[in-house]
């Protein structure tokens, strides 16, 4: 599986099967003997150095729509097995603005639906319309709209459950070449402009894929940094009752004077940066684990890379170091992001 995930880490599967169609993706979750691991671009998965005891589905099913809606928006329906960063960029040349924030994310466009892809201050969930699920136990594809998805920050209703696939998914853009607001600091200082407003669409995409390449967030297979699942932690999110205890315990060790960055994270709750928690910790960009085999990114403290020969253990016990130093020093429990198969972050 090490061939298959942006990790380059991973034992073998027992069968690789390659989906080409839908019908090919329901043959074979129908047909594949044992246990199927559903399989898009692997930049979200962590699978064990056993690898998977079953058969991986390769999604590989491509194709997409444009429908004109007449009001200056369209419907853009996308296959689920399609490359993600290819939608967005035709997107953007295509005149269509919406997705321009959401560039150079590596995975597939089946996979974003199922935790919510988000960046530069866009969610999948602002311009999702709906998809159509298979549903693994009966074959049966079922219309979905959005908002019957239970997404939230980084998840939704199909994360972390083998129910269903998303075939395909529907979002709605609009047609004057334009960015959707600008609201992430940093992209609008990039840009030059004041946050909310709005820029061209491939203005926009460019400076998004200058800021992540700066990162090591663009998959670069001569460069060990994008060697990574992305943001291996989900920044932690605290209910508003306690945000103050929660600040408090933090300042203790940051100082009084440190400002503990916080963002809004719907109704109810704030988010604080994992980034910002880690390096407080005592994790470095560049920090090494495991002998050097595995490390944060020298680019962003969020990124937990294979340095070129490690293993899963390697990875999951640099995780586990992070994470332990981040409850010791401030009380946050950090969560993986990525999905773990066959391994597990004890």
């Amino acid at each position: 599986m090490r061939d298959h995930t942006t990790l380059r880490l991973g034992g073998p599967a027992t069968e690789l099967w390659t989906a080409t169609t839908a019908d090919e993706v329901a043959d074979a979750l129908r047909s594949a003997p044992g246990p199927v691991l559903v399989l898009g671009g692997g930049s979200n998965l962590v699978v064990g150095d056993l690898g998977f005891d079953g058969t991986a589905v390769r999604l590989a099913h491509r194709g997409t729509r444009v429908d004109p809606r007449g009001d200056g928006t369209v419907h853009l329906t996308v296959e689920g097995g399609e490359d993600w960063d290819t939608v967005v960029a035709c997107a953007v040349e295509a005149g269509l603005g919406g997705l321009e924030c959401l560039s150079g994310i590596p995975g597939l466009v089946g996979a974003t639906p199922v935790q919510n892809v988000g960046a530069y201050g866009v969610e999948i969930s602002q311009v999702l319309v709906s998809v159509d699920l298979l549903d693994r136990a009966t074959g049966d594809v079922h219309h979905v709209p959005a908002a019957d998805l239970g997404l939230t920050y980084r998840g939704s209703v199909l994360k972390g459950t083998d129910r269903a696939v998303v075939l395909r998914a529907t979002f709605t853009l609009t047609d004057d070449a334009t960015s959707s607001p600008i609201r992430y600091t940093e992209l609008a200082r990039a840009l030059g402009v004041r946050q909310d407003d709005r820029v061209p669409a491939q203005a926009a995409r460019d400076a998004v894929l200058a800021l992540r390449r700066g990162k090591g967030m663009v998959l670069d297979p001569t460069d060990h940094d994008t060697w990574s699942a992305g943001s291996f932690f989900t920044n932690p999110v605290v209910p508003h009752p306690d945000l103050p205890a929660t600040v408090a315990r933090i300042a203790t060790v940051v100082g009084p004077d440190v400002p503990i960055p916080q963002y809004p994270a719907g109704e109810g709750h704030a988010k604080l940066s994992a980034a910002w928690l880690i390096e407080r910790a005592g994790f470095a960009k560049g920090h090494l684990g495991a002998g050097g085999r595995v490390g944060l990114s020298t680019k962003h403290t969020l990124a937990l890379t294979n340095r070129g020969s490690a293993t899963t253990a390697d990875l999951l016990s640099l995780a586990q170091d992070i994470r332990a130093g981040v409850d010791n020093a401030f009380g946050v429990t950090l969560h993986p992001e990525p999905v773990l198969v066959n391994c597990s972050l004890a």
